[in-house]
C-alpha cells in the first residue's frame, strides 16, 4: 500500500516545505479537478510536472479518487504511460478551515490540446503526427485492457499529455480499476468512480449502469469507446459535448473511418479490440510511424536492414515534420550510435538533422554523442567522423579537442588504410587550431614528419600543403626548426611533380615569416634549381616563386640602404602569391593501392591559404665572404631519407650541430639530413650536373686569402673572365696530359698542373666556419674529394 508524506504547515498559502520540487505555472487545462503545473527539482533544477487535487473534507471523493490515480499510476510501469515520479500529500490550515491538497510529481509534460496549437501542424504532417500519436495511445490502451485487466474507464482530449520529445502518455487514473468479467464486484469498484466521467464520454451500458452487460463486455469494450471519442475530438478540434456529435464523420480521414466506426459500435462485443487496431489499421501505415517504429526495435533489425534504412534516413527525414524529426528522431538516433546499435550512415543522418538545431541545441544534443564516437574501434564511424569533420568541428571547444577528441583522432596516423590516412591528415586543418602548443610539438608534428615520407604520393603533397596553412599557429621556435627543412630538403625534392609544387607554393604562402638571409642562402637556391623541372607546371610555380623573393630582397635592400630597418625585417609575402593550393589529390580508395607518382595531374591553386610564417635555425648562416655550396638537385627516383643510428624518428642529424633549446622535443625536422641522391638517368646528366655546380656569392674585399704553405704574396694576375663565364667547364672532360699544356690555367701560383678542375673549382673561403662533425652535414658525399677543395689550397713544392 502506498504510503503518503504529509507535510502540515501552518498558515495559508506558506506552501510545502518537504516537496522537493519548486511548483512555477500552471497550463490552462487539466482533466477533472486536477491542476496541472509546470516545476522544477529543488535539487538540479531539471524540468518536472506537478498536479494538484485540493478538498476541504478527508472523505471528499475526489480525494479519494485522487488517491486512488496516485496509487495506480505508481504501480503501471508502461513507454506510453505517463512516468511517476514523487508524491505528497499536504493540509494547509488557514483560521478555522483546513485545506487537503494531493500532489503528483511526473516526467514534464504538456496538455495535448495546448501542444497542438503550438505545433500548428497541417495537412499530410498534421495526420501523419496525429496517427504516431494515436499509436501510442492505443497501445498503452491494449497494455491496460489486455495485459493488466485493467479499465482505464476516460480515455479522451484531456486525459492525454506529451513529452517534449513528442511522444503522447496517457494518464488521469483516478477512474482506473480492475475487470474480470466473472466477477461482479470487480465491476462495482469500478463504478464507484464513474460519475467522475462525463456522460458525453459514456458508452451506453455505462449510462445505464447495466452491470449485467459489463460483465459480459470484453475489457477493451468501455476503453474502445473512449479511443472513438479521443479521436473524434483530435480530428474535429473541438471538445466533444454530447454523445450524438460522434455521428459527424466528416473529420475523420477516410483511411481511419472504418475503424472509427467498429470502436464506437453500439454493442460491446463487436467493439474493435484497440489490439487490432494497431495491427490491422491502414491509417497506422505511414512514413513516420514506419520510421519511429524501425528506431524503437533497431536492436532486433540486422545490418543489411540497418545499413538500408540509414541510407536512406536523411532523403526521408526531409519529408517528416520537422519538429517531429528533431525532438524525436534525433534523440534516438543519437542514443542508437552511442550504444552501437546504429551503423556508420546513420552519422549522416544525425549530422543532416542537427544542423537544422541552432548552435546551443546542437551542443546539449548532437556534440556529445560525436565526442564519445570518436573513441569508437569502428573503422567506418571513424571515416564517416572525419569526412564530416568541417560540418561540426567549429562547435568543439579547444579543451574537448586536446584532451577528449584528437588523442582517438590520432591513432589514424599510423593507420594501415592511406585512405584512413589521408582522412586524418586533412582533419588537422579543423582540429590544429584548437590544439595546445604541447600538443602539437610534441605529438602532431611527429606524425607530419613521417607522412611526408608515406608511400603515398598524395599523402605525401597534402603534408606539405597541411603544414603550410597551420604554419600560423607554430610557435616561433616551432617554426624556425621545422618549416624550410620540409619545404626544402623534402617537398621540393620529392619525385611526385605535386609534392614539388605544393612546396614552392607553400614557401610563398609562408614568406613573411623569413629573414632575408634564409631567403637568400637557404630558400633561393633550393627554388631556383626547379626553374628547369621536367614538369611545366613545377617550372611556372618555381619562376613566380623567384619573383616573389627576390622582390623581398629588394624591398630589404632599399630599406637596408634608408637605415630603416633591421636585416632580419620581416616582410610580407606578395599579394598575388599569398595563397596555397588546396587539397593536391581526391580521396584515395579504400583499397589503399600506392598511386602512381609520375601520371597525376599537376595541383591546382585556387584555395586560399591562411598567411602563416617561418624562421629556421637549423642552418648556421654562411659568411658573407665564404662561398655556398647548394646542393637542391633532385631526380626521378625513388629518394628516402638518410637514418641516423642516434634518430628517434629515422631523420639524421643537424647538418650544422644547432639543436633546439628543449631537446626532449623532437618532431622530425629537428634531425633533418638531405634525401641521399641516387645515379640520374643520362636525360638529366648534363641538368644534374649544371645545378651541381658550386655557387659563389660576390664579395667586395681589399685582402686577399692566406694559404697554408704559400709565399706571402698576392696572385699575380686575376683569372680570365672567359674562364669564369664558361658554363659548361664543370662538366667538361680533363684535358689530356701532354707537356705542351694548352690550357691556360698558370695564372695563379696555387693551381695544380695535375688537376684539370682546378680552374673553374671555388676560391678558398677568407673565413674560418665552423667545421661540420664527421659523418654528418650536406658536404659529406664520396664524390666531393675528387673536386679537389683542399688540392686547390696545397703550395706545390716544385713552386707551379
Amino acid at each position: 500500500m502506498f504510503k503518503f508524506l504529509k507535510g502540515v504547515v501552518g498558515g495559508s498559502g506558506s506552501g510545502l516545505k518537504d516537496l522537493p520540487y519548486n511548483i512555477g505555472d500552471p497550463y490552462p487545462s487539466a482533466w477533472g479537478s486536477w491542476t496541472h503545473f509546470r516545476g522544477t527539482s529543488k535539487d538540479d533544477g531539471s524540468p518536472v510536472s506537478i498536479f494538484s487535487l485540493s478538498g476541504s473534507d478527508a472523505q471528499d471523493g475526489h480525494l479519494a479518487a485522487g488517491r486512488n490515480g496516485v496509487r495506480r499510476l505508481r504501480t503501471v510501469r508502461h513507454p506510453n504511460i505517463l512516468s511517476f515520479l514523487h508524491s505528497t500529500e499536504a493540509e494547509t490550515i488557514d483560521g478555522s478551515a483546513s485545506k487537503i491538497t494531493i500532489y503528483i510529481v511526473t516526467e514534464p509534460v504538456m496538455p495535448l490540446s495546448e501542444k497542438i496549437k503550438e505545433l500548428g501542424l497541417e495537412g499530410t504532417q498534421r495526420d501523419e503526427y496525429y496517427a504516431w500519436g494515436l499509436h501510442q495511445i492505443a497501445k498503452a490502451v491494449s497494455f491496460l485492457n489486455n495485459d493488466c485487466k485493467l479499465v482505464h474507464g476516460n480515455v479522451c482530449l484531456a486525459s492525454v499529455v506529451v513529452t517534449p520529445t513528442l511522444d503522447w502518455k496517457l494518464h488521469a487514473f483516478d477512474v482506473l480499476s480492475e475487470f474480470d468479467g466473472n466477477n461482479e464486484s470487480s465491476s462495482g469498484q469500478m463504478l464507484q468512480y464513474a460519475w467522475l466521467i462525463g456522460s458525453q464520454y459514456k458508452p451506453m451500458e455505462l449510462v445505464k449502469s447495466d452491470l449485467s452487460v459489463i460483465r459480459k463486455s470484453p475489457p477493451w469494450a468501455v476503453d474502445s469507446w473512449g479511443l472513438g471519442c479521443l479521436i473524434y475530438e483530435l480530428f474535429s478540434g473541438l471538445k466533444l459535448g454530447k454523445t450524438e456529435e460522434l455521428r459527424n464523420t466528416a473529420s475523420i480521414p477516410k483511411s481511419l473511418l472504418p475503424d472509427y466506426q467498429r470502436v464506437l459500435s453500439s454493442m460491446p462485443s463487436r467493439r474493435l479490440n484497440t489490439s487490432k487496431l494497431i495491427e490491422n489499421s491502414e491509417y497506422f501505415q505511414n512514413k513516420l510511424v514506419d520510421t519511429i517504429h524501425f528506431m524503437e526495435i533497431l536492436s532486433l533489425k540486422d545490418s543489411v536492414e540497418k545499413d538500408t534504412f540509414f541510407r536512406k534516413l536523411p532523403i526521408l527525414a526531409e519529408q517528416l515534420p520537422r519538429q517531429i524529426v528533431l525532438k524525436k528522431l534525433l534523440p534516438l538516433l543519437a542514443s542508437a550510435l552511442e550504444f552501437g546499435s546504429a551503423t556508420a550512415p546513420a552519422l549522416t543522418a544525425l549530422l543532416k538533422m542537427g544542423s537544422w538545431l541552432s548552435t546551443e541545441e546542437f551542443n546539449a544534443k548532437v556534440l556529445p554523442t560525436i565526442v564519445k564516437l570518436f573513441a569508437s574501434n569502428d573503422r567506418a564511424i571513424r571515416t564517416g567522423l572525419l569526412q564530416h569533420i568541417d560540418q561540426f568541428g567549429e562547435s568543439l571547444s579547444s579543451q574537448m579537442v586536446d584532451e577528449q577528441v584528437y588523442p582517438h583522432v590520432a591513432n589514424g596516423f599510423n593507420d594501415t588504410s592511406a585512405f584512413l590516412r589521408e582522412l586524418t591528415l586533412k582533419s588537422m586543418l579543423v582540429l590544429a587550431p584548437k590544439l595546445s602548443q604541447r600538443t602539437i610539438s610534441g605529438s602532431l608534428l611527429k606524425y607530419l614528419s613521417k607522412l611526408q615520407v608515406d608511400e603515398e604520393a598524395a599523402i605525401r603533397t597534402n603534408t606539405t600543403i597541411l603544414l603550410g596553412n597551420i604554419a600560423s599557429y607554430l610557435n616561433e621556435g616551432t617554426r624556425k626548426r621545422v618549416l624550410i627543412n620540409a619545404f626544402t630538403v623534402r617537398a621540393l625534392r620529392d619525385t611526385f611533380s605535386p609534392a614539388r609544387g605544393a612546396g614552392i607554393m607553400a614557401l610563398c604562402a609562408t614568406s613573411g615569416y623569413y629573414d632575408s638571409t634564409e631567403i637568400a642562402t637557404r630558400i633561393l637556391p633550393n627554388v631556383i634549381v626547379l626553374t628547369v623541372d621536367p614538369d611545366s607546371d613545377v617550372r611556372l610555380k618555381s619562376f613566380q616563386a623567384v619573383d616573389q623573393f627576390l622582390q623581398i630582397l629588394k624591398q630589404n635592400n632599399e630599406e637596408m640602404s634608408g637605415d630603416t630597418a633591421a636585416l632580419g625585417l620581416n616582410i610580407p609575402s606578395l599579394p598575388g602569391n599569398a595563397s596555397l593550393l588546396g587539397w593536391a589529390m581526391s580521396s584515395l580508395t579504400l583499397k589503399g593501392k600506392p598511386s602512381e607518382h609520375g601520371s597525376s595531374a599537376p595541383v591546382s591553386s585556387n584555395a586560399p591559404l591562411a598567411a602563416t610564417s617561418s624562421d629556421s635555425t637549423l642552418v648556421e648562416n654562411a659568411p658573407t665572404t665564404s662561398p655556398i655550396r647548394v646542393s637542391s638537385s633532385f631526380d626521378l627516383t625513388e629518394q628516402h631519407a638518410t637514418e641516423s643510428p642516434t634518430s628517434t624518428d629515422g631523420w639524421g642529424e643537424v647538418e650544422n650541430g644547432i639543436h633546439d633549446e628543449d631537446e626532449n622535443e623532437k618532431d622530425g625536422w629537428d634531425e633533418l639530413e638531405p634525401l641521399e641522391e641516387s645515379k640520374p638517368s643520362p636525360a638529366l646528366a648534363n641538368i644534374q650536373a649544371a645545378q651541381k655546380r658550386p655557387v659563389s656569392q660576390i664579395v667586395l674585399q681589399t685582402k686577399r686569402p692566406i694559404h697554408s704553405g704559400s709565399s706571402s704574396g698576392s696572385r699575380s694576375t686575376p683569372r680570365p673572365a672567359k674562364e669564369d663565364d664558361d658554363l659548361w667547364g664543370s662538366i667538361a672532360a680533363p684535358a689530356p696530359r701532354t707537356g705542351s699544356k694548352s690550357l691556360k690555367v698558370k695564372a695563379s701560383t696555387t693551381i695544380d698542373d695535375d688537376d684539370p678542375w682546378a680552374a673553374i673549382a671555388a676560391p678558398a673561403p677568407t673565413t674560418r666556419a665552423k667545421p661540420l662533425s664527421a659523418g654528418r652535414g650536406r658536404g659529406n658525399k664520396p664524390a666531393a674529394p675528387k673536386l679537389g677543395a683542399q688540392r686547390i689550397n696545397r703550395t706545390s713544392s716544385t713552386g707551379m
